[in-house]
């Protein structure tokens, strides 16, 4: 699969599992997930013809391990607007995560923090780097430090996804400081 048509898939699969299964006609379970099967033939009813070798390379090659494949199903990992519960148990965070920005969201993170703004989670990174690359998506990039275990001890829950990527419903401002 060729890495224009393997980033169209992901990004369809991404507004789909994440945000709109009802424009293809699917529905997700409670937990995020629906059968592989029924989605390449929602797919293929609407004329976006996928291979189940185009989904499974999708889900492997995908740089950011957007999806899980199991037990004969598929869903995003994380990022959904739609209501799902994806099972996530509370874990104890690094000392420090990262969160990728653009300078123009700065001025409204120093007052109010960073809000999950209509996802479920605001995400963080592990390292500087992802977080550089999550920020320069939409211009020039700002990474913010999160002091994530100060957050934890005053009471904040965090959460791993499958694919590495940090969950909280909100950082407080006093949680971050600005690097860039």
């Amino acid at each position: 699969m060729d890495e224009r048509r393997l980033v169209k898939v992901s990004k369809y699969l991404s507004r789909h599992l994440r945000h709109d299964p009802g424009r293809i006609g699917i529905e997700l379970d409670e937990h995020g997930w629906v059968e592989v099967e029924v989605l390449l033939k929602a797919l293929a009813d609407r004329n976006f013809h996928v291979t189940r070798d185009e989904l499974d390379a999708v889900v492997a090659l995908n740089d950011k391990q957007r999806f899980a494949v199991r037990d004969g199903k598929i869903r995003a990992n994380q990022g959904h607007t739609v209501d799902v519960d994806l099972d996530l148990t509370p874990v104890a965070p690094p000392p420090v995560l990262y969160h990728g920005t653009t300078g123009g969201f700065v001025g409204t993170i120093r007052e109010e923090g960073i809000k999950s703004m209509n996802r479920h989670h605001v995400h963080l990174s592990p390292d500087r780097e992802t977080a550089v690359k999550v920020g320069s998506r939409r211009g020039k990039p700002v990474v913010l430090v999160i002091d994530a275990a100060r957050m934890a001890g005053a009471g904040h829950a965090f959460y791993k996804s499958e694919n590495g990527v940090w969950l909280t419903d909100h950082v407080p401002a006093w949680a971050i400081t600005l690097v860039s």
